[in-house]
């Protein structure tokens, strides 16, 4: 059976080079890194995962928690995680918390048991004294659970002044506006703030409107808000914290006999839903999705290594012009 030494000698380098081919560790020339690659499929030689565990005595596994991967945003963001761990070296255990708090904290614990480096936390039901029990390298997405936990996020009060003044730079003065529920202090939160102060500094009228949290997991619930068309027949404009949410008011205000973007402009937020399966095309802010994942795994796996990160990360959101509120 092949050893590392036996790599290191076909390869032509040090039994170190490879050990930081395996980890991932420093920098590494892509000539060295194939030349390693080329004599491990040559010799047939595979890591011993188990020992390389129990020599740097940590588990090469993390958690993330989401509320749902059947939700867009999320999903994305499993991909993207999951995509640098590996590169990295790690691999994911990923559990879907339903935004349910007993089933957060059960995961947690599971996660705990099963000896993960860290987590990545993207579900945040429980309380947030919880979370400064873990005594695990943690990194939050888009909610500021304790000074000692470093968080990642869009800018989302940016987010937020971009749609309102969008809106009402096409006339719009008569806004609705639909959030996620207010009652838990996410950063996302910020989005609404923002919309609600360029409302006033404007002169705009504006409603606003909460969606329980668990429309991220139950589409279906989406269609449950007030039927804000027959509040406010003179809407002229839609702001909603997710695009989810913007493609159920265009079907609504369709079925309501409303012409999008004609009579109504619609603005989403995440920027993640194939534009091409709607129609009109959704307009929308989006999320540098791809850029937050990178920073939270790189950002915990520094935190796994002892290394210090900032303790907040905000990242700029792009205006998408598209139809629905042209």
């Amino acid at each position: 059976m092949p050893t590392i030494k036996d790599v290191a000698g076909k390869a032509g380098v040090s039994i170190a080079t490879v050990s930081r081919v395996f980890n991932n560790r420093g920098y590494l020339s892509d000539e060295v890194k194939q030349k390693v690659a080329s004599a491990m499929e040559e010799l047939d030689y595979h890591p011993n995962d188990l020992a390389r565990s129990l020599q740097n005595r940590r588990s090469w596994i993390i958690g993330l928690i989401v509320p749902s991967v059947a939700h867009p945003f999320f999903g994305a963001v499993a991909r993207y995680v999951e995509k640098f761990a590996y590169q990295s070296g790690y691999k994911v255990l990923l559990c879907n918390s339903l935004h349910e708090s007993e089933k957060e904290r059960d995961y947690i614990k599971m996660l705990r048991r099963s000896q993960v480096d860290g987590i990545i936390m993207g579900s945040h039901v429980m309380d947030t004294a919880n979370y400064a029990d873990l005594h695990l390298p943690v990194i939050s997405l888009d909610r500021e659970l304790s000074p000692d936990i470093p968080y990642v996020c869009c800018d989302n009060y940016q987010g937020g002044e971009l749609a309102a003044r969008h809106l009402i730079s096409k006339g719009c003065r008569n806004i609705v506006h639909i959030s996620g529920s207010l009652s838990v202090p996410m950063l996302s939160n910020k989005r609404t703030d923002a919309f609600i102060a360029v409302c006033k500094e404007a002169g705009a009228v504006f409603h606003c409107y909460e969606l329980p949290d668990k429309s991220l997991v139950d589409f279906d619930n989406i269609t449950e808000f007030p039927h804000i068309f027959e509040d406010h027949p003179e809407c002229d404009g839609v702001f909603t914290t997710s695009d989810i949410t913007a493609a159920a008011i265009i079907s609504l205000a369709v079925k309501a006999g409303r012409r999008v973007p004609d009579d109504l402009k619609v603005i989403g937020f995440d920027g993640i839903l194939p534009v091409s399966l709607f129609s009109p095309t959704l307009t929308s802010i989006r999320q540098p999705i791809e850029a937050i994942s990178r920073y939270a795994l790189e950002y915990l796996v520094r935190l796994i290594d002892g290394e210090p990160v900032p303790s907040k990360t905000v990242l700029p959101v792009t205006f998408l012009d598209r139809e629905s509120a042209g």
